[in-house]
């Protein structure tokens, strides 16, 4: 049976709704000193604001080792009404401070920690491997949501440099193939300006995840539309979140890249997420302007260019597609509920 695994239990992916493929609640990093999101309070407030502007679903994007609160997340999912998608994995390089001991595991241990994410619950395993740097709050629990059950994730990530792959990198991408093959579960590459998407497509290739599992985080940073229907006729989602970063390029860039791949066919391939990701830009935290821009300032414009089923399929049919676990072995036994079950 085909189901999405959220914070609150696996749910079908009819169920969804308009779905924002790429955001945070919980995140913090040394490359982000200053824009920690780390209030759940605050946080609950700007879901709140998302599901309040149409938003139905939401994937809590934020890997192992920086500050995420699985917990935290669930009950932000229980208050709101949003399903959330959490995830395990792990950022590119760059995101740890010297020393993190995420940074050091072998590629089994980081294969049997995400295993263990998308299984057992979110928890720290083996020992050694936080959720956050050594000896931060967090570190050696297993979250339990609103229920009492444990949180699991359902969506696995890794994430490369600029034009590069640390050997670091490399051990995570080869453990989330591990852990894809074995469980089915999805996975998103973050994607350094849009950088080496068929390179990072060849590598998990080869390690047994099918283009088609995989989405390419931030993939819009490079507005190329040939180079992104190449990617989706490999069988790639394109993860498009570059609106209102006015500051690289104005909103219009990615409704004209989203126009020229639609006109391409390939519009089945594309999804949405504002990846706002900052305390400064969160109106739940005094700042400006919020998940909400997604739907109140970026779909009108999308929907008045392509017309209100295009986005619908782009918003609801593609997201369920890639959230959804294919069968394996490793989701034995799994039930999928309702909303509010």
């Amino acid at each position: 049976m085909s189901f999405v695994r959220t914070v609150l239990g696996d749910v079908s992916p009819s169920v969804l709704g308009p779905t924002d493929y790429h955001e945070h609640l919980f995140q913090v990093s040394p490359l982000l000193a200053g824009d920690e999101l780390d209030d759940e309070a605050s946080s609950r407030t700007e879901a709140a604001l998302l599901f309040g502007a149409g938003i139905t679903a939401m994937v809590e994007a934020t890997p192992v080792g920086l500050g995420r609160d699985p917990a935290g997340t669930a009950r932000i999912s229980a208050a709101t009404g949003l399903h959330v998608v959490a995830t395990t994995g792990a950022h590119r390089e760059a995101h740890y401070g010297p020393g993190h001991p995420l940074v050091a595991a072998t590629e089994a241990e980081l294969a049997a920690r995400f295993r263990a994410d998308l299984l057992d619950g979110c928890a720290d395993f083996p020992a050694g491997i936080a959720d956050g740097p050594a000896g931060s709050p967090g570190g050696g629990r297993t979250d339990l949501g609103p229920s009492g059950q444990p949180v699991r994730a359902g969506l696995l990530k890794a994430g490369i440099g600029y034009w590069s792959i640390s050997p670091f990198e490399r051990r995570v991408l080869g453990a989330v193939a591990a852990a894809h093959r074995e469980t089915g579960a999805p996975v998103m590459v973050h994607l350094e300006h849009g950088s080496a998407g068929h390179e990072v497509l060849d590598l998990l290739d080869s390690d047994g995840v099918d283009p088609g599992r995989v989405v390419l985080a931030h993939v819009d940073r490079n507005p190329d539309p040939g180079l992104h229907v190449e990617f989706a006729n490999r069988g790639a989602f394109l993860g498009y979140d570059g609106m209102a970063r006015h500051r690289e390029r104005p909103d219009s860039t990615l409704l004209d890249l989203i126009d020229a791949v639609c006109a391409q066919g390939m519009g089945d391939h594309l999804l949405l997420g504002g990846d706002v990701a900052r305390r400064g830009r969160y109106v739940g935290y005094g700042g400006m302007p919020g998940m909400a821009y997604l739907p109140n300032r970026f779909l009108p414009r999308l929907r008045a260019r392509l017309g209100p089923e295009v986005v619908r399929r782009i918003l609801v049919e593609s997201p369920a597609r890639m959230l959804t676990w294919t069968g394996r072995t490793g989701a034995p036994g799994h039930q999928v509920l309702a909303r509010g079950s």
